[in-house]
């Protein structure tokens, strides 16, 4: 009996084994790839952070001297502080107007889904041409938008060329692109049971009563979602301000370096500059600072109400 428990132990191993490798020789074209194009170049950049690197020549090991010269750049220190200020300032506008849009467009309302058509379609539009079509919106002296203050009575503002308001002018142009996060509070919004909804209006809760006692709750696990998304997103906020302020000779911040990001003093450090391994330390410290925005969202994650709980 033993030797029969054995040789079936065996089997079955080798059988699991067969299987195993299998599976592995399938997969292998995306571990490879992953390996390739993903695992080594992120070791290879932590390597460069700590060397000096400019692609032609080999790289020196210099220690961390790249990370001190950081806290002495004053246009790092800029380009920190206005990433900083697009997720602590821009992000919560974003999200709280794409949530106002959500419950407007979760009425039921005669052609909802023109609508919905036209609040979604900017999302599949190439960042890079509404971009440009926002530019000439912006612009100084023939832009709609100051057309329109004129016509209000009100003095021309200099959107992207005075720095008070170049970035409350990105923000206001973020509010276009918001299409992919409004369709997500809607799947939320339909995922809210009608029961609640129905027994607080019997309590006599009104429209704002309803939303603030029982939709959020209810959507509070999606809301948390689009909030870790939209925060690692606008720690790399790049495209709009690099078209809006990109010039002939590949500078690009607009006025005093009020529209330069992390990522485009990242980009311009490697690219523009050749400096891979300062570029190096900079990615390293943005992987850093999302990876402790990400924690401490998660450690504050009380708020959010998850149904399974009940």
């Amino acid at each position: 009996m033993t030797a029969a428990t054995n040789a079936r132990t065996l089997n079955l191993n080798a059988r699991k084994l067969r299987s195993l490798l299998t599976g592995l020789a399938f997969i292998s074209p995306a571990i490879i790839g992953f390996l390739a194009f993903a695992a080594w170049p992120i070791v290879q950049s932590l390597y460069y952070s700590f060397t000096d690197y400019n692609v032609l020549q080999p790289p020196i090991f210099i220690g961390l001297e790249n990370y001190r010269d950081l806290l002495n750049d004053r246009v790092y220190g800029i380009a920190l502080r206005n990433t900083l200020y697009m997720v602590f300032i821009g992000l919560p506008i974003h999200l709280i107007f794409d949530f106002l849009m959500a419950l407007l467009l979760a009425t039921q309302i005669r052609g909802l889904s023109i609508y919905r058509t036209i609040f979604y379609l900017p999302s599949i539009t190439p960042v890079v041409a509404a971009t440009i079509v926002w530019l000439w919106l912006f612009n100084g002296q023939y832009g709609i938008l100051n057309v329109f203050l004129e016509w209000l009575g009100l003095q021309r503002i200099g959107w992207l060329t005075d720095p008070r308001f170049t970035k409350p002018s990105l923000i206001f142009m973020g509010l276009w692109f918001g299409g992919n996060t409004i369709l997500i509070y809607l799947a939320g919004l339909r995922d809210v049971p009608v029961s609640l909804l129905e027994a607080a209006e019997l309590d006599g809760a009104n429209a704002l009563r309803k939303t603030w006692h029982v939709t959020l709750p209810m959507m509070s696990p999606v809301i948390f979602y689009t909030i870790i998304i939209n925060v690692i997103g606008y720690f790399q906020y790049f495209t709009e301000a690099w078209v809006l302020t990109a010039t002939r000779d590949g500078s690009a911040g607009g006025p005093l370096n009020s529209m330069l990001f992390y990522a485009m003093y990242l980009y311009q450090s490697a690219f523009q500059l050749f400096k891979m391994g300062y570029a190096s330390a900079q990615a390293w410290i943005l992987f850093a600072i999302v990876l402790l925005a990400t924690a401490v969202l998660f450690r504050t994650s009380g708020w959010v109400y998850y149904r399974s709980e009940e």
